[in-house]
């Protein structure tokens, strides 16, 4: 059985074929109406949701199938106490497949080692989110043709943002492509983020009109509120970065403007009307790329967990955010990164 927790437990071919069927989708979707027809569902949200929860749920009603499941920690089990590893089980009584969010780094994949059906990590704290980077891949290759020879510009929060996180970490994988991180230094990418992505180049800067006219995909992120412990520095920080027309006016006539939403105030309204925004279309891209997915989780599930971790102990997890900081009885088990680094495998922190 296969479950998706990190974008790069996909092969650059399983990425391909996803997003082949994606446009397939995109253009005739009557063709898939029944694909999961008397499958279910279960949509597991920790943590509050609107695109991701939404766009999962209306994919597999366009597919034929059904849905089950919750929209806050508060009216699940969880508020009693229940493990991510127990509610895993349960579900997998009721489900054929699962998509999880949770504030905590390495839940979805606790969810993944318990469950007999698939899970998807539909974002993990500050960790990963690859259903959103999906999405952003088909979305970039229906507006450029290519994920290959790209200059991408990523912005605002890069040191929280999950969603920046596992695009470096999929569009490193094609050749060809150029990474800028544009923002504050506070709030500067991780550096496993850079090193775990030999094949790109990058350059950090606090500058967007320095690079401005490069662009070939701009990727903006909202400064998250909730990632940030110390909430006077969200407030020094929120408006760092403002997208207007009258700052992409020196870019590439046929740039892409990308957000993974909600946006707050980081692109005015008024660059809504320019085709070079994206970000809506991205939004129903959402929806066909995980019909996609659905489906192909579905071809392989054998009613089987994911293997079991190989690792190292004797160590333990520092990070507040990590799933073992909450549930204590997980075996804190380290890995070595391509570097020789050893790292936690629930939330991947040194």
């Amino acid at each position: 059985m296969k479950s998706l927790i990190d974008i790069l437990d996909f092969s650059v071919e399983e990425l391909d074929a996803l997003i082949k069927t994606g446009m397939d989708i995109a253009g005739n979707p009557k063709k898939y109406a029944k694909a999961c027809e008397g499958k279910t569902l279960a949509t597991l949200f920790f943590e509050p949701s609107t695109r991701t929860r939404l766009s999962f749920e209306a994919a597999m009603c366009e597919l034929g199938g059904n849905v089950i499941g919750f929209s806050e920690a508060s009216s699940s089990s969880a508020a009693k106490g229940e493990s991510v590893a127990d509610t895993a089980k349960i579900l997998s009584c009721y489900a054929d497949i699962i998509a999880m969010r949770h504030p905590l780094e390495g839940a979805p994949y606790v969810a993944a080692l318990n469950a007999s059906v698939p899970v998807i990590n539909a974002g993990d704290g500050g960790h990963h989110h690859p259903t959103q980077t999906l999405t952003d891949l088909l979305t970039i290759y229906r507006e450029k043709g290519t994920l290959s020879g790209l200059t991408i510009g990523l912005v605002g929060d890069l040191k929280y943002g999950r969603t920046v996180h596992s695009l470096v970490a999929a569009m490193s994988r094609y050749e060809g492509n150029k990474f800028i991180l544009v923002s504050p230094k506070e709030l500067q990418m991780p550096d496993y983020v850079i090193s775990d992505a030999p094949n790109a180049e990058f350059v950090q800067t606090t500058d967007l009109s320095e690079y401005m006219h490069e662009f070939d995909i701009l990727y903006v992120t909202r400064i998250q509120r909730e990632r940030f412990p110390d909430i006077s520095e969200y407030e020094r920080l929120k408006d760092s970065y403002i997208l207007t027309p009258e700052k992409i006016e020196c870019a590439k006539r046929d740039m892409a403007i990308l957000h993974p939403l909600p946006r707050v105030n980081e692109i005015s309204v008024r660059v809504d009307e320019d085709p070079r925004a994206c970000y809506f279309r991205q939004a129903l891209n959402g929806k066909y790329i995980r019909m996609a997915l659905i489906m192909y989780l579905l071809s392989l599930s054998d009613g089987k967990p994911i293997a079991r971790p190989q690792g190292e102990d004797g160590y333990k997890c520092t990070n507040p955010k990590c799933i073992t900081s909450v549930e204590q009885e997980l075996k804190h088990i380290y890995k070595k990164d391509i570097h020789g680094v050893m790292r936690c495998i629930y939330c991947d922190k040194t």
